[in-house]
């Protein structure tokens, strides 16, 4: 990776996160005409006019770049941006405030910069590669509590129920036994930001698209946790959508739980 202004892209991503986060914005209280894509993962109107709006503004700021969105596809590259235009999408449909609008630019499999806004809640969390994480302009940290002190973000594997249910139930349970607390939210790049920020100490999911995580693991990372996939691979994650993302005593102590209850991760 050589010749990118991460700077400059950075302004690109959260000028691109916006624009679609004011799509998101505006639509919230219009009840927008959605389509269920498969059982529990649905798309709106909102989610095609956001992705529209942040490809324009990327495609405005960096030309040569490609863009992947999550519902009308695009150009996969070496090196190209990757957006989900709402992350949450079944919660904007309910009013819940939990969506993100989530926008990565992607070197060989690794985030290099990465966005994860949060336009019903005000808050926009940014990271570049050797730039560190901030919230709104402030920098963050993942957190430095024990892990029987800590509080970590889920979320069940929607996409994937009948292969991964069962596998997931027994991690879940003994995650239950092993830390303090579980939440889940329903918006994994949020999920991400929230474990960079320390407010959740960890996360891990299962079968998830890159374009729901590729942002939120940037932030992790420049927050100083650790992200990997189920079996501890550093550079997994991305293509099997199975991720832990933790401080790192506490990503320690989720893969110890993983490996003593799914026989096979990958």
């Amino acid at each position: 990776m050589t010749g990118l202004d991460l700077d400059r892209l950075l302004d690109a991503a959260v000028a691109a996160a916006r624009a679609g986060g004011e799509i998101v914005r505006g639509a919230v209280d219009t009840a927008p005409e959605a389509r269920e894509k498969a059982p529990g993962d649905w798309v709106s109107d909102a989610d095609t006019a956001s992705e529209r709006a942040v490809r324009s503004v990327l495609t405005d700021a960096a030309p040569d770049l490609p863009v992947h969105g999550e519902e009308e596809g695009g150009e996969r590259g070496r090196i190209g941006w990757l957006v989900d235009p709402i992350d949450g999408t079944t919660n904007f449909l309910h009013r819940f405030p939990v969506v993100g609008v989530s926008v990565a630019l992607v070197d060989d499999g690794q985030p290099i910069v990465g966005v994860v806004h949060a336009p019903l809640l005000g808050d926009t969390y940014t990271a570049r590669l050797g730039g560190g994480a901030h919230r709104n302009g402030t920098p963050i940290r993942v957190s430095e509590r024990t892990p029987s002190q800590s509080v970590l973000a889920t979320g069940t594997p929607f996409r994937a129920k009948q292969t991964r249910l069962r596998d997931y139930v027994r991690v879940f349970e003994r995650a239950m036994l092993t830390f303090e607390d579980l939440r889940r939210a329903g918006a994994a790049s949020l999920d991400l930001a929230w474990t960079a920020a320390g407010v959740f100490d960890g996360y891990f999911e299962q079968a998830l698209g890159p374009w729901d995580v590729a942002a939120g693991a940037l932030l992790v990372r420049e927050a100083g946790g650790r992200v990997t996939d189920w079996a501890g691979d550093r550079d997994g994650w991305i293509a099997s959508g199975d991720i832990v993302a933790a401080a790192p005593t506490v990503h320690e102590q989720i893969l110890d739980v993983i490996a003593g209850n799914v026989s096979d991760p990958a």
